[in-house]
């Protein structure tokens, strides 16, 4: 198993850094979400890497579990001004998925879609490189439905909000295409260290 420890170079020798206008929400971990929660069976879940791709790749439930697995153990931080430290995470980065898949070289950007319809736009360059996961496991239980289970994307560098819950399809682009946050003027990448919350910052 692979330990990747992500994005903590901004913390300072015995401090914990948070990006500007963040709070640090402790034990705490908020459930937002912008639709009802959805009952999610694995027996019929399926996650597709599709678009702009040599070859369009769909992989079952069980047919993840048996991808080389990675953990992320790091922050993650919320449009909404929280903050959470040293969490973690444990699924398939998605450079193996999209190793499988082979992104074409016209694609620059992705959409996430979830099982509810959800979607949200992300440049490829941040799911590339070990930035990025799909995880179904948080703190070596899984992941309980109202944070995205039993399925979740995972971009932690990012606002919380591109980490699409019950993830089911990636589709690769040539250009970027606005998701549900997006189109209503959340910022179109979300970077929380430049304070990319709303279209405009």
């Amino acid at each position: 198993m692979v330990v990747t420890r992500g994005f903590v170079g901004r913390r300072g020798v015995g401090a914990r850094n948070l990006p500007p206008g963040q709070y640090d929400v402790g034990d705490d971990w908020p459930v937002l979400t912008a639709e009802v929660t959805p009952n999610v069976r694995t027996e019929s879940w399926t996650m597709t890497v599709d678009g702009l791709v040599e070859r369009p790749v769909t992989w079952t439930w069980d047919e993840m579990l048996t991808l080389p697995t990675s953990d992320y153990r790091g922050d993650i931080h919320c449009v909404t001004t929280w903050s959470k430290f040293d969490t973690h995470f444990t699924g398939v980065s998605l450079d193996v998925l999209l190793e499988a898949a082979g992104p074409l070289p016209s694609a620059g950007f992705a959409l996430a879609r979830s099982t509810t319809g959800y979607t949200t736009n992300i440049p490829l360059n941040d799911l590339v490189d070990g930035k990025a996961w799909v995880v179904w496991l948080y703190n070596g239980l899984p992941l309980t439905s109202h944070h995205g289970g039993p399925v979740r994307l995972l971009v932690p560098h990012l606002y919380f909000w591109k980490s699409a819950k019950w993830i089911t399809r990636l589709t690769l682009l040539d250009e970027d295409s606005q998701g549900f946050w997006e189109v209503n003027g959340y910022h179109d990448r979300g970077d929380p260290w430049l304070e990319q919350r709303y279209q405009g910052d």
